[in-house]
């Protein structure tokens, strides 16, 4: 049984639909890459199996639990954790500070001096500015907070939406690598991320979603040769 399944999900915005019918699974330890255009849906999918939009049909089901419907906290007790898109860090807030928040849920609350020191020993570059505010540090650096923020929390899925939007090259680079090292930790990782190429190296399976419908899904390698894929998202002819 996969870790992750998502099933005919349908989500929007008021009377706006986002998603019409999406589905995908996610198995243990594995990356599983989720591409699209803009406005495919892609972030209100991952925002859905937060509980931060809560979906209108269809089922999320993780290590045999349905937990579509549930609340974001809930959902991050069990074992999701998003690093949303614009990083969304408390900019006025220590590096510390920021990693503590992802520590505020019961099953590590008891060890978030430990879970600390794990991730500045995952990231040693951020131990020397953790008491340094947030929104003073470069955009690399607030990324790598992001994703050790959702680390404290002990993840077994990492959900990541665009890590290397508005970054540099060599630095998105550098994240690419972090995301290879979480999951060869054995974190599985739903990466959406504009950097196709990319994405899709990092992958195993990926599945391509289309103005809210999953139009596309099969090994990282079949949808890198795809035709199509090619031409929409490759800029390859």
């Amino acid at each position: 049984m996969s870790l992750l399944t998502v099933t005919g999900l349908e989500a929007g915005y008021g009377d706006f639909r986002a998603l019409h019918g999406v589905s995908f699974a996610v198995e243990p330890g594995e990356i599983v890459s989720v591409i699209g255009g803009n406005g495919a849906g892609k972030t209100t999918a991952l925002k859905s199996l937060m509980g931060i939009v809560r979906p209108v049909a269809g089922e999320i089901v993780f290590d045999g639990e349905r937990i579509d419907g549930r609340r974001p906290r809930e959902i991050v007790e069990r074992g999701l954790a998003l690093v949303p898109e614009g990083r969304n860090l408390f900019r006025e807030m220590t590096v510390e500070d920021n990693l503590l928040v992802g520590a505020h849920v019961r099953r590590v609350r008891g060890r978030a001096a430990a879970r600390l020191g794990e991730v500045y020993a995952r990231f040693p570059m951020l131990e020397p500015l953790r008491k340094r505010v947030a929104g003073t540090l470069s955009g690399g650096q607030q990324q790598v907070v992001a994703i050790g923020r959702a680390l404290m929390s002990q993840p077994r899925v990492l959900l990541m939406d665009e890590p290397s939007l508005g970054l540099a090259p060599k630095t998105t680079l550098e994240i690419f690598g972090v995301v290879r090292e979480i999951n060869r930790a054995g974190v599985a990782v739903v990466l959406v991320e504009q950097n196709v190429v990319q994405a899709l190296e990092l992958a195993a399976r990926a599945y391509v979603l289309t103005e809210g419908r999953t139009v596309m899904e099969g090994t990282a390698a079949a949808i890198r040769g795809n035709a199509d894929v090619k031409r929409r998202f490759m800029g390859e002819v």
